[in-house]
C-alpha cells in the first residue's frame, strides 16, 4: 500500500510528487491549502516510504496508473482533484485521461518532450544525479546540512536552493538514494504523454519559466497537445515550484482544483529575481 497523508477538510485535492522526490515535498503549500480543501500526500511507488517500484515486465506507465487508481479505490476517493509535480505531474494527467479525476492540475509535468534526443537531456541529468550520490555515499548528508552544500544540491531543481531548510534537504537525500532503482527503471521507460482528456475534465499547466530539468519550451507542447486548458508561465521559479514560491502555487492549486472559478491573472508572490514585471504569472 502507497504510504499516505490526509490533512484539512473539503473538496479532496490528491497531491503527487515528482520523480526521487517524496510527498513532503508539498510541505510549503499545506498550510494554505487545508483551509479550503483535504489535501491527501502520498508518495508514489520506489519513492518515500512506499513500497519498491516492481513492475514484473509490465509497462512501467501501466503500473503507475494501475497502483493510483487501486490508491484512490483504498481511500474511498470517487473522483478527487489530482495536482502533480513533473512525474506526479504526468500521473496527475494518466487519472484524467482515465476518468479518475475531477480536475487535473500539472506542474512542469513530465511527458511533453517530442521525441528521444529532446529526453536525452533530461536523462542526462538524472544519471549524472545517481552517479554523484553514489560517490558521495553518506558524505551527501554533510552537504545537505551546510547552505553552499544545498545550493549544489538544489540549483537544478530550485531557481532559490537557499529556501530549502536542512531539515528538508536532509530528508531529500535519503529519499534520492531510496529511489534510485525506481528512476532507472523510469527512466529506461520514460516516453512522451499521447493520452486524450475528456473536455469536461479542466486542465491547468503550469510551467516554471526557470526550469532546468524540463525546459519551458516544453510548455507549448503541452499547449498544442491541450488547446481548451489554462496554461501558466510561473516566473522566477524552477522545476520544483513548491519551494520557490509557496503562495502563487497554492494559488494555482486552488483555482485549478475549482472548476467553476472565472479565470483572472494569478499574481505571484515572489519578486526576488527580476523585479514585479517577472513576478507576473503570465497566461500563456
Amino acid at each position: 500500500m502507497l504510504a499516505y497523508e490526509r490533512h484539512g477538510s473539503g473538496d479532496p485535492l490528491v497531491l503527487v510528487h515528482g520523480v526521487t522526490h517524496r510527498r513532503q515535498a508539498w510541505y510549503p503549500v499545506l498550510d494554505q491549502l487545508t483551509e479550503q480543501r483535504e489535501v491527501i500526500l502520498v508518495d508514489l511507488p520506489g519513492h518515500g516510504d512506499s513500497p519498491p517500484l516492481v513492475t514484473e515486465g509490465r509497462p512501467v506507465a501501466e503500473v503507475l496508473r494501475e497502483q493510483f487508481k487501486q490508491f484512490l479505490a483504498d481511500q474511498q476517493l470517487d473522483r478527487p482533484h489530482v495536482a502533480g509535480n513533473s512525474l506526479g505531474g504526468l500521473v496527475a494527467l494518466y487519472a484524467g485521461a482515465e476518468g479518475d479525476a475531477r480536475s487535473v492540475t500539472a506542474l512542469s509535468p513530465a511527458g511533453f518532450w517530442r521525441n528521444n534526443r529532446e529526453f536525452a537531456y533530461t536523462r542526462h541529468i538524472f544519471t549524472r544525479a545517481c552517479a554523484m550520490s553514489a560517490r558521495l555515499g553518506t558524505r551527501a548528508e554533510l552537504l545537505a546540512r551546510t547552505r553552499g552544500g544545498r545550493n549544489v544540491m538544489y540549483g537544478l531543481l530550485c531557481a532559490h536552493p537557499a529556501r530549502v531548510s536542512p531539515d528538508q534537504a536532509l530528508g531529500d537525500v535519503r529519499g534520492f538514494l531510496y529511489a534510485r532503482p525506481a528512476l532507472r527503471t523510469l527512466l529506461a521507460a520514460a516516453e512522451p504523454f499521447d493520452m486524450e482528456i475528456p473536455l469536461g475534465v479542466p486542465v491547468t499547466i503550469a510551467w516554471g519559466a526557470r526550469d532546468l530539468v524540463l525546459p519551458p519550451w516544453q510548455a507549448a507542447a503541452a499547449k498544442q497537445a491541450f488547446p481548451f486548458g489554462e496554461h501558466i508561465m510561473m516566473r522566477g521559479v524552477g522545476h520544483v515550484p513548491m519551494t520557490d514560491d509557496p503562495n502563487f502555487v497554492a494559488q494555482i492549486l486552488l483555482r485549478g482544483s475549482e472548476p467553476s472559478a472565472s479565470i483572472a491573472p494569478i499574481e505571484s508572490a515572489n519578486k526576488s529575481s527580476t523585479g514585479p514585471a517577472a513576478a507576473r504569472a503570465a497566461t500563456a
